[in-house]
């Protein structure tokens, strides 16, 4: 039998759901993050660049790559960026 509760979220979106929990903004930082590691993973392994290789390039220590890498801790648009130019690309940021 279901209660009010959980019939709260029948034929609501997901997104609905999340932003009704309070998680949406997380969910989006977290699944932005996972876009942006995916593709500097395939950027390095295109280049043949280690995760050394890389913080040497970026002037900053492997514990940092490590957290850059990790889709669920936090990284500054500088950090970011500084990765990207490392492997000779940019970011792109659009407020949408």
């Amino acid at each position: 039998m279901s209660s009010k509760k959980d019939e709260k979220h029948v034929d609501s979106s997901f997104d609905t759901f999340l932003e009704e929990e309070g998680l949406l903004d997380q969910a989006e930082a977290i699944a932005a993050k996972r876009v942006f590691v995916f593709q500097l993973e395939k950027e390095l392994k295109k280049q043949k660049i280690k995760k050394d290789d890389l913080a040497y390039l970026m002037g900053t220590s492997r514990s940092s790559v490590r957290r850059l890498l990790d889709p669920e801790s936090p990284s500054t648009l500088r950090t970011l960026s500084s990765a990207a130019l490392a492997v000779g690309k940019h970011i792109k940021v659009i407020l949408a």
